[in-house]
């Protein structure tokens, strides 16, 4: 790994009480990183201070940060959130004015060094393509827009105050505590309500969140990563058969001898969506459903491997024990 040429002592993580923010606290505290947690309110946890803040509503004095090394910024609101006018006005105050206002008031405090928690989907869907920072396909939903431009915008202020702005764009993000649609996905498998699909080859790209957490703190000490962005995936492709495969297999399950042909889903996709137009219902399988199940999402990580030396050390189906152990003291 590359050579460390900050030293970071102090700092400040935002969404800290989150699956990926907690675990980040956990890892700095684990090098004697003294963790101010902001939070919209007040929660006991592995920081040893906190900020009470509502992020894009509230104004941020430069004084409330004055002293950190570092702001590893992973609040937001989640692209889990419905999509229409109200999730836009959200993503844009949380994800863009939040971020700005934010990043202002470090830099106006002389804070080093700002990492920015953004997400591969500030990128357009790349299909079948495996790609990488070089990918320049905009976003196609409001939550991607609000990130990608809370990107550039966090750059921006850290090229004109001097402050080393660093983004990380995560693929889907595994490991104990995990929400989302792979807690819903373990549920299911666990509780047989998970159909059998093919295999069809499809690719996605995960990350271990300890593994996520190890390249905040790289790009936080190393002035190479400053005005960078970096896709961060732990190198593996896994199909959905796979996973869920796999999640049969750490929960003792039989797996299932049959599979659901593609031609009956794609025929469910478009019945679904056909009565999710005419009836206004939600239904469980519908085109986008289809599309998660069965499409890929494969992103490439070779940037901060080549530039920072990074190597992810964790894979899903190794953390599959501690995530069902983790799901079940919740």
């Amino acid at each position: 790994m590359g050579k460390v040429t900050r030293l970071i002592n102090n700092c400040c993580v935002t969404g800290a009480s989150g699956f990926v923010g907690r675990a980040l606290c956990l890892f700095l505290r684990a090098r004697s990183c003294r963790v101010t947690a902001l939070l919209r309110k007040q929660a006991e946890g592995p920081w040893d201070d906190t900020i009470i803040a509502e992020l894009g509503r509230d104004e941020l004095s430069p004084p409330l940060f004055s002293g950190f090394d570092a702001v590893f910024h992973a609040a937001g609101s989640a692209h889990t959130f419905p999509t229409g006018k109200n999730a836009a006005v959200l993503y844009e105050t949380v994800n863009v004015r939040g971020s700005v206002l934010l990043a202002r008031a470090a830099s106006r405090a002389g804070v080093g060094s700002f990492v920015y928690y953004s997400s591969v989907k500030a990128m357009g869907d790349p299909g079948e393509h495996c790609v990488d920072e070089s990918w320049h396909v905009p976003p196609d939903d409001s939550y991607g827009a609000s990130k990608r431009e809370a990107e550039a915008r966090v750059l921006q202020i850290g090229r004109e105050s001097g402050m080393r702005v660093t983004v990380l764009r995560p693929t889907l993000v595994y490991g104990p505590g995990v929400k989302g649609n792979l807690q819903r996905m373990m549920v299911a498998v666990e509780k047989r309500r998970f159909p059998p699909l093919p295999e069809v080859g499809n690719k996605r790209s995960m990350v271990h969140v300890d593994d996520l957490a190890e390249t905040a703190w790289l790009v936080a000490t190393q002035s190479r990563a400053e005005n960078q962005i970096y896709i961060i995936s732990d190198g593996h492709y896994y199909s959905t058969h796979e996973i869920s495969k796999w999640m049969c297999e750490a929960f003792g399950r039989e797996i299932p001898s049959w599979k659901l042909p593609v031609s009956l889903m794609r025929a469910g996709a478009v019945l679904g969506d056909a009565l999710e137009q005419g009836f206004s219902l939600r239904l469980p399988l519908n085109s986008e459903v289809l599309r998660r199940l069965l499409g890929s999402a494969c992103y490439r990580s070779d940037k901060i491997q080549r530039e920072l030396g990074w190597q992810p050390r964790r894979h899903f189906k190794e953390a599959l024990p501690e995530m069902i152990a983790a799901s079940r003291i919740l």
